[in-house]
C-alpha cells in the first residue's frame, strides 16, 4: 500500500509514517515546514518528503492519503483530493485499522504526563522482554525513537484528547480502543477546540465507552473531574493511584527514590533520580498498567530504576562558566509550576531564571494567563517571549514585580540573559516548540563571552511534567 501523509513532520504523524514503513508500506509525505530533526529521521527510513501542499501531489497515485489535523479546508492538496474523490483517512483511523486492531493497546491519556508515563510503561514492558510497539509524543532516552512496530501483542500509545482531523472532531484517543487505559489527570486545555472542561470530560467518557469489561482503567484518584466522568457510566474495573485504597507512593528521599504501596501493602522501592510528586504519580500509573499486562509490580519497580526519561523533559542542554541551561516542554500553568518546583527541589537556594514562550493555542488565546504569575513564583527571575501573543504579557506578569520582564525580540532576550546570569545559575527554558533555537544561542553567547567550551553534562533524569 502507498500512503501519502499530509502533515508528516508532526510528532504523531511522523510516528505513523515510521510505523507504516516498518509494516512494509510505501510512504511519502508533505508538510509546510520540512526541517530537521523529523525530516532527517523520515528520510533515513526511506520516506520521500515534499515541501508544501501542492495540488499536483494528488497525481502520486497513492492508495490512501492520510490527513493530519494541521490540514484544513482550503488546503490546495486537500481540495484536490476532495474534488477528485480520492481515498483519505485520518492518522488515528489508519493506525486503528491497520496496526492496533489485533493488539493489546495500552493507552495513556490526561492533560499532563502522557509522554513521560507512556515512556515509563513502554520501558517496563520492554524490560520484561515483552517487546511492545509504541507511539509516543516525545523521544524516550531508553529507545531513542518515538515510534516502533514489533510483532508483540502489546502496543503503548500516547492518547491525545485533541481532535482527529478537520472531518472528524472526535478526540484522537477514541480510535484506539484500549484494553488498558491510564487517565493521568484532567484539566482544561486546548481552548481552541474545547469551550470548557465539561466538553473535554465528554470526550474522556467516549474513551471509557470503548474499554472492554475485562480491561482496566488506571485513574488518578485525586481528580474530581475524572470522578465526574465515571459518574456518567462505567463498565470496566478501575484501579486508582495517588489515593487510599489503591496505588500510593511514600515520601521521596533527597535523590528521589520512594516506596510503592498497593492497598497499603509495600510492593518495593523505586530507586531513581527523578524528582517531583508528578513523576511519582506517573510511575504509579505505569506500574499499575504494566501489572495488568502481566508484569509483576516488583519487576516494574525494578525496571524504573533504569528509566532514562524523555528528551526535552528537564534536559540539560549544556553549561558554561557554571551556568546551566535546561530545555523543558512545559507550557500549561500546572506543568510550568511543577517543573519549576522540581528544579527548585534539585538546586536548593541557587538562582533559577525561568524563560517562557507561551506558544500553545490555549496560551496564545490567553485562557490560562491569569494562572501564570503563580506558576512562576518560585523562580528568581522570569523572562517571557511574547512576540506572538494576543494579550499583554507585561500586564499579566505584573504581580511578579521587577523580577519579570517581557521581550518581543529573541536576540534582545538572549542579550539580557547574558547580562543577568552568573556562575551557579540555572536557566530553565520552557516551550512546546523550538523556541527559535534559544538554547543554542544562549550557550554560544555565553561561550564567546567567557571564552569557554560548552560542557555537555549527562542529562539529569528528574524530568518535567509532560
Amino acid at each position: 500500500m502507498h500512503l501519502h501523509i499530509l502533515g508528516i513532520c508532526g510528532t504523531f504523524m511522523g510516528g505513523v509514517a515510521a510505523i507504516a514503513r516498518a509494516a512494509g508500506h510505501t510512504v511519502t509525505g508533505c508538510d509546510a515546514n520540512v526541517y530537521p530533526p523529523m525530516s532527517d529521521q523520515l528520510r533515513a527510513l526511506g520516506i520521500d518528503l515534499i515541501e508544501g501542499y501542492g495540488a499536483n501531489q494528488a497525481d502520486l497515485k497513492a492508495d490512501v492519503f492520510v490527513v493530519g489535523n494541521v490540514v484544513t479546508r482550503g488546503n490546495p492538496l486537500m481540495e484536490a483530493i476532495l474534488e477528485r474523490g480520492l481515498p483519505y483517512t485520518s492518522g488515528p483511523q489508519w493506525l486503528a485499522d491497520n496496526v492496533l486492531r489485533d493488539k493489546w493497546v495500552l493507552a495513556v491519556a490526561g492533560t499532563h504526563g502522557k509522554t513521560t508515563t507512556s515512556a515509563m510503561l513502554a520501558w517496563i514492558l520492554d524490560d520484561a522482554r515483552l517487546r511492545p510497539g509504541f507511539l509516543i509524543g516525545g523521544v524516550p532516552q531508553n529507545f531513542e525513537v518515538s515510534a516502533r512496530l514489533t510483532d508483540s501483542p502489546f502496543f503503548v500509545i500516547e492518547a491525545d484528547e485533541y481532535d482527529t482531523a478537520f472531518f472528524d472532531k472526535r478526540s484522537k484517543f477514541v480510535h484506539y480502543r484500549p484494553r488498558t487505559a491510564i487517565l493521568n489527570n484532567l484539566e482544561y486545555d486546548h481552548a481552541d477546540i474545547f469551550p470548557d472542561l465539561a466538553a473535554i470530560e465528554t470526550q474522556f467518557h467516549h474513551l471509557l465507552r470503548t474499554v472492554p469489561g475485562n480491561g482496566l482503567i488506571v485513574a488518578n484518584g485525586r481528580e474530581a473531574s475524572l470522578e465526574r466522568v465515571f459518574e456518567r457510566g462505567l463498565w470496566t474495573p478501575v484501579e486508582r493511584f495517588g489515593s487510599s485504597g489503591g496505588w500510593t507512593a511514600g515520601e521521596a528521599d533527597v535523590q528521589g527514590s520512594f516506596d510503592v504501596f498497593f492497598n497499603s501493602a509495600r510492593q518495593g522501592r523505586v530507586n531513581w533520580e527523578l524528582l517531583g510528586e508528578h513523576n511519582r504519580m506517573n510511575a504509579l500509573a505505569a506500574i499499575a498498567a504494566a501489572r495488568h499486562a502481566g508484569v509483576p509490580a516488583a519487576a516494574a519497580i525494578d525496571a524504573l530504576s533504569r528509566f532514562e526519561n524523555v528528551k526535552r523533559r528537564m534536559e540539560i542542554r549544556g553549561a558554561v562558566h557554571g551556568i546551566t541551561v535546561y530545555d523543558d516542554f512545559a507550557h500549561h500553568p500546572t506543568a510550568i509550576a511543577t517543573t519549576v518546583e522540581g528544579l527548585r527541589a534539585k538546586v536548593g537556594r541557587a538562582r533559577i531564571l525561568a524563560v517562557l514562550e507561551p506558544r500553545s493555542n490555549t496560551m496564545k488565546l490567553g485562557v490560562m494567563k491569569a494562572q501564570l504569575p503563580a506558576s512562576l513564583s518560585d523562580a528568581d527571575q522570569v523572562y517571557c517571549y511574547g512576540a506572538t501573543l494576543g494579550w499583554d504579557a507585561a500586564e499579566v506578569l505584573a504581580p511578579l514585580g521587577a523580577k519579570a520582564r517581557v521581550f518581543d525580540n529573541l536576540d534582545k532576550l538572549v542579550s539580557q540573559l547574558l547580562q543577568d546570569t552568573r556562575p551557579g545559575d540555572h536557566v530553565l527554558m520552557m516551550s512546546n516548540g523550538g523556541f527559535g533555537g534559544i538554547h543554542a544561542k544562549l550557550l554560544d553567547t555565553l561561550r564567546h563571552h567567557y571564552h569557554e567550551d560548552i560542557v555537555l553534562t549527562p542529562m539529569h533524569r528528574y524530568g518535567g511534567y509532560a
